[in-house]
């Protein structure tokens, strides 16, 4: 399952659990005074965790290397389409809220805020 290049504009690098290396598309959209942090799962091209499993540690280690504050942004993943039969491939893009709960909180967006989103 190769993942689309439309759906990141970089590679991001992270340590992932146990410090092992791990991989995730990454975009960052500035639109209207927010800023928006899109993690993409890679599948088989991640050698390590997932960027749910990574959570908050990948969004703190996204926001130390690009200068941000994780409360100023909206955290995005998005588990893209990879034109698989199975619907569990299917394109979704969910809002993470980190709380200080270990869980976080995941929100499914809608196919009109993904649409508003990229427009």
């Amino acid at each position: 399952m190769k993942v689309s290049e439309k759906y990141y504009d970089e590679i991001f690098e992270f340590k992932g659990q146990w410090d092992v290396l791990s991989k995730c598309g990454l975009k960052i959209i500035d639109r209207a005074g927010k800023t928006f942090v899109i993690v993409t799962e890679l599948y088989q091209d991640n050698p390590g965790t997932s960027v749910t499993y990574a959570g908050r540690s990948l969004a703190n280690q996204i926001c130390k290397t690009k200068g941000l504050k994780l409360s100023y942004v909206t955290y995005l993943e998005c588990n893209p389409d990879t034109q698989s039969k199975l619907s569990f491939y299917e394109e979704e893009y969910f809002e993470v809220t980190f709380t200080e709960a270990p869980q976080a909180i995941y929100r499914q967006l809608s196919q009109n805020e993904i649409k508003e989103l990229f427009n």
